[in-house]
């Protein structure tokens, strides 16, 4: 079996091997910096998915992506709106305390809280009832059949230690003061937390108190950020490294000839797309005056044609992306098909801004991550090219992924007029993309947060409720297939591609590469 296979069979076969294993070590680096530990400050998949090693959710995800049951060890629906679990016995927090329903209550409050960027993880209007110490209800409006379907990222929080520590308000991505939940972690899970540097080293050692049998044989695992993408591959040639992520395109064939390391590649769920300001009755960042040029859905298509994204899937991914047409993957719509981008037309989209009123073009700024998201930068770089040709001047500021969301994202105010972003489904359901990025929303965010342009289509609304509750999966599909294709006509998003995965492994570890890109120790094992 070779790792490309994910590797699943062998770190299942570790599992006989428990606890007696060797211990070992991990070290490991990412492109970005795990800041803040509080686990509602960022829906970010890294940040989720490295807090998720320490903190639980109900629900877990398993290494094919099923949702499995976690601090809640059965759930069932009692009558359509009011959902039953019942919830581990005997789980204790990293501090040593009792992990009970009241922890569930306490934290469904905080995540749907000011400041939280997880608030879609619980429908606002839900109620939650605890029944006894492990039984809790949660009573909903109306049915929602996928209600857990985001839980494995919806972390529980120790009631009392979180409180104690005068830490219940969210630490929000905006925050220069960290309170204590934001700097120190009390999880239930796998690995603790033993000390954390932000933005410069996070150690995790192994929670020999965790619930369940653990399937790993490591005792620590040490994190570090390395932004540069040399740097990062250079430590995983050299041996300092036993793991790096994402490495570059280009760097695949060197890590696969290396002696000792390999690449693993393999698709992933996340769409990287643009968005723009539709919502400002001025943009905060462009030569035009008294009026938003994004608000009219012939500029938007003109940006849209202008962007050859063959030649940034040929040049700047290297063939490790597919070009998208909706905001969400393939594997995840079974309609995705009947899409098709608009085509790449330099002379169109001129055509359409002089039609707007624009035969000069304009300037406009960008945001970009540029340690976030698979040549991320470069992306950027190459649009505002493309976008030149058709007399659009795009004033870039790339910047590393903190100050980036602080300044796009909700508790930065929306500051932004022209941005890229991805996302990944976190219920691996394209109601989540509907609910997150595409229904409207106030200044504040109430809606879909994460609609930073705040574009408002009413019937996508209307669509989204009733996907919702409906139980039928073909007359499902058919609103969901409505709703994109109100989106991709109006293009109120411009969906680039899905970025494939490209990790660097040592020979000597085993792990498990899932296609949400969330890497998770539990599943390693290391020779």
């Amino acid at each position: 079996m070779t790792k490309k296979s994910l590797l699943l069979a062998a770190a299942l076969l570790a599992a006989g091997a428990g606890t007696s294993a060797q211990a070992e070590t991990l070290k490991f680096a990412f492109q970005g910096a795990l800041n803040a530990l509080d686990p509602y400050s960022l829906n970010e998949t890294f940040t989720l998915s490295s807090l998720g090693n320490t903190y639980e959710g109900l629900t877990r995800r398993g290494a094919d992506l099923s949702i499995e049951p976690a601090l809640a060890e059965s759930w069932e629906v009692l009558e359509p709106t009011r959902w039953r679990f019942h919830l581990r016995k005997g789980v204790k927090f990293h501090n040593g305390s009792d992990f009970t329903a009241e922890d569930v209550a306490f934290s469904v409050d905080r995540v749907r809280s000011e400041g939280s960027d997880l608030t879609t993880r619980v429908p606002a209007d839900a109620k939650v009832e605890v029944v006894d110490d492990y039984t809790v209800d949660f009573v909903l409006a109306s049915p929602n059949p996928i209600l857990h379907y985001e839980w494995d990222t919806f972390y529980i929080m120790d009631k009392e230690w979180t409180t104690e520590n005068d830490a219940v308000k969210v630490t929000s991505a905006s925050d220069t003061t960290p309170n204590y939940a934001a700097l120190h972690a009390n999880g239930t899970g796998p690995f603790k937390i033993s000390s954390h540097e932000a933005g410069v080293k996070t150690v995790y050692e192994k929670n020999d108190g965790w619930w369940d049998e653990a399937k790993h044989n490591l005792d620590t695992v040490e994190f570090t950020p390395i932004g540069s993408d040399a740097t990062r591959v250079a430590a995983l040639l050299s041996g300092e490294l036993d793991m790096v992520y994402p490495i570059p395109v280009q760097d695949i064939k060197r890590i696969n000839d290396n002696a000792g390391t390999v690449a693993l590649t393999g698709p992933e769920l996340r769409t990287i797309f643009l968005g723009m300001d539709q919502m400002r009755d001025e943009l905060l960042y462009s030569d035009v005056k008294g009026k938003n040029p994004m608000k009219d859905a012939r500029v938007r298509k003109a940006f849209y044609q202008a962007i050859d994204i063959e030649a940034i899937k040929k040049k700047v991914m290297r063939d490790l992306s597919t070009p998208s047409a909706i905001m969400i993957s393939p594997f995840l719509f079974s309609k995705a098909g009947e899409f098709e981008r608009y085509p790449y037309d330099t002379e169109a989209a001129k055509a359409l801004l002089a039609e707007a009123g624009y035969p000069d073009g304009f300037s406009i700024g960008m945001d970009c991550p540029n340690d976030r998201y698979v040549n991320d930068e470069a992306i950027c770089q190459a649009v505002a090219a493309m976008l030149a040709r058709i007399n659009v001047k795009v004033d870039l500021n790339a910047q590393p992924k903190a100050k980036y969301f602080a300044k796009i994202l909700a508790s930065g105010g929306y500051d932004t007029s022209f941005y890229l972003l991805g996302w990944t489904p976190g219920s691996l359901d394209s109601w989540n993309v509907l609910s997150n990025l595409m229904n409207c929303r106030d200044e504040s965010g109430a809606g879909s947060p994460f609609n930073n342009g705040g574009f408002c289509d009413e019937k996508i609304d209307s669509l989204t409720k009733e996907i919702l509750v409906e139980n039928d999966p073909e007359k499902r599909d058919g609103m969901i297939a409505e709703a994109f294709k109100i989106s991709h006509d109006n293009a109120y998003y411009i969906p680039l591609h899905q970025q494939g995965l490209a990790w660097g492994v040592a020979d000597n570890v085993d792990l498990v590469q899932r296609a949400d890109n969330q890497f998770k120790f539990r599943f390693v094992t290391k020779n």
